[in-house]
């Protein structure tokens, strides 16, 4: 009998707690707005949110005509002339041996490491000497 009382009364206290917790991800509006910054509001500084709700774009929607029309058959084949023609002309150029080769920079020579200097004699490479 006790155990069920027990449980009722815990039942009693979570219940409201749950619901209002599960209710609040329903609110317009942020409860971090009317808190402390100290129970985890937001802090004084904090920018103030938009008045203005933002709109979704139309993703179903037509869009727009364009204003120039596709290029038709003929326009796309003098279109690809003048791209063969300059490439054409941009090979001949590269190809040409009287012009100079392009400068390309040299690199520069690597530094030189010293070498390590040669132990005294009676001392081992790295050891220090007692005094």
């Amino acid at each position: 009998m006790r155990h069920r009382r027990i449980t009722s009364l815990a039942l009693a206290a979570v219940l409201p707690i749950a619901a209002q917790l599960a209710l609040s991800g329903c609110a317009q509006g942020g409860m971090g707005d009317a808190l402390p910054h100290a129970l985890g509001g937001l802090p004084d500084g904090a920018p103030k949110p938009p008045t203005q709700s933002y709109s979704y774009p139309n993703v179903y929607g037509k869009p727009a005509a364009r204003p120039d029309a596709p290029l038709d058959d003929q326009q796309q084949l003098n279109m690809q002339k003048d791209l063969q023609k300059l490439r054409d002309e941009h090979e001949k150029l590269s190809a040409d041996p009287t012009l100079p080769p392009p400068d390309v920079p040299t690199p520069a020579p690597a530094p030189v490491k010293k070498k390590p200097a040669a132990p005294k004699a009676g001392q081992a490479s790295g050891a220090k000497t007692n005094p």
